[in-house]
């Protein structure tokens, strides 16, 4: 058994406080872990053909709504492969209105990639006018 088949064992299903709590901790470990792994804390998008970067507000939302089910937890796991094989979905949105954390965005990119098990994750991809490109939320569509 290795470190993710313990954070496996580690994910509660449930939808208590401390559940949520707990998948919080859980999704907070994973973007520490990548970030040490990924100094530069970006990585190249096949789709995109350009890199995709973490910021402290792609791990505060993510944390924040990936948490709220076990899925898009659980999908946390996969976070390299999700950022490097994730593909565009749609044309491209405006920021939301009244969202001051996508503010600092020109547009929005929807993004999808299917993981066995788990099914379709949504990456919502922002863009800077400078056109750098910062992950913004992962979860999990619940079908």
């Amino acid at each position: 058994m290795d470190a993710q088949d313990n954070n496996l064992a580690m994910i509660p299903m449930g939808n208590s406080k401390k559940d949520l709590n707990l998948r919080q901790e859980v999704i907070s470990q994973v973007y520490r872990k990548w970030t040490k792994e990924n100094p530069d804390k970006r990585v190249y998008n096949r789709s995109l053909k350009d890199y995709i970067n973490i910021r402290y507000l792609s791990i505060n939302e993510t944390v924040r709504h990936a948490a709220k089910t076990y899925s898009s937890t659980l999908a946390l796991l996969q976070l390299d492969t999700i950022l490097r094989y994730s593909v565009i979905y749609g044309k491209p949105k405006p920021p939301k209105k009244g969202v001051a954390n996508q503010k600092i965005f020109a547009y929005m990119l929807e993004m999808h990639y299917e993981l066995i098990g788990i099914g379709i994750v949504k990456m919502i991809v922002g863009v800077k006018k400078t056109g750098e490109k910062v992950q913004y939320c992962i979860t999990a569509i619940q079908t």
